[in-house]
């Protein structure tokens, strides 16, 4: 059965709603939420934005059983060694819930602007092996103890890379438990696979959920005015075209979905989803 995350950047939105929207998806099906890493909102720089870390801990404290993790965190926002313990603190306090996404930096002038840091992405993709090998390291995943940072994990903690780069790809094939393919990639997923290794696949999709007491063009509109410039990204559908949508990306080898709404997932829209796509596409549904 594919796996159903709830793509949910914490920007505009007050803690409060944030947690409502991840407590209304653990309770209609889906299996996880994830966050952004970001200083600033990208392309709504002015809208407030929750920090990636700290809003992860507190939406864990809050749920049971959703998994939480992030699309993706920024490498070079945090020193490897700390990093390291963020990880493994939040896994275990919740339970072995937390899920690392990793990626090298999506926004260069936000790096630049804040001090971070002026390298060029052939360099922040160097960065990014260099942490997960420390990481590896740090947690005893190498298979030796000689730069252990105790405690460590005591179930493996899942790294989740993105990306069709080449080297991107060799770093998904030697550490990652999940290769995240952007949707407007998905018709490259054959050419792609084979470099990926044992990974699993995934793929961030923005949706125009379509529902019971909507207009349908209305609600196409909508989106694309909002996130038309995602291109095959966005995909707008009823629940059952949908559900032959994601049927159709699973018999390509697909096994999660990281599901972003165009109506920025109010309650009301979770649990009609969760109702009429994921619920009908469980086993024996």
């Amino acid at each position: 059965m594919a796996e159903f995350f709830l793509f949910l950047p914490q920007v505009r939105l007050p803690v409060a709603d944030i947690v409502e929207r991840a407590q209304a998806a653990e309770a209609v099906g889906f299996d996880g939420v994830a966050f952004i890493d970001h200083l600033q909102a990208p392309g709504a720089e002015r809208q407030p934005l929750w920090e990636a870390m700290t809003v992860a801990t507190w939406v864990a404290a809050r749920t049971n059983r959703l998994r939480i993790g992030h699309l993706v965190l920024c490498d070079a926002f945090r020193n490897p060694a700390v990093l390291a313990k963020q990880a493994v603190t939040l896994h275990e306090a919740s339970g072995g819930r937390f899920e690392l996404g990793l990626g090298s930096g999506s926004v260069p002038r936000e790096l630049v602007r804040f001090g971070v840091t002026e390298e060029r992405a052939a360099a922040r993709r160097e960065r990014l092996g260099h942490t997960l090998r420390a990481l590896t390291r740090y947690w005893g995943a190498d298979g030796t103890d000689d730069e252990v940072l105790p405690p460590r994990p005591t179930t493996p903690i899942p790294l989740v890379i993105g990306g069709v780069g080449p080297r991107t790809l060799d770093l998904v094939r030697d550490y990652a438990t999940w290769w995240n393919l952007p949707a407007t990639e998905i018709g490259r997923l054959p050419e792609l696979a084979p470099s990926t290794g044992r990974a699993r696949v995934s793929i961030q999709q923005m949706i125009g959920f379509i529902g019971s007491g909507d207009a349908a063009d209305e609600v196409r509109e909508r989106s694309a005015r909002r996130f038309g410039y995602l291109g095959d990204g966005l995909h707008c559908g009823t629940a059952p075209e949908l559900i032959d949508h994601f049927t159709a990306l699973t018999r390509l080898g697909v096994e999660r979905f990281y599901v972003w709404f165009s109506d920025f997932a109010p309650p009301p829209t979770l649990a009609e989803f969760g109702e009429s796509v994921i619920g009908a596409m469980a086993p024996g549904e």
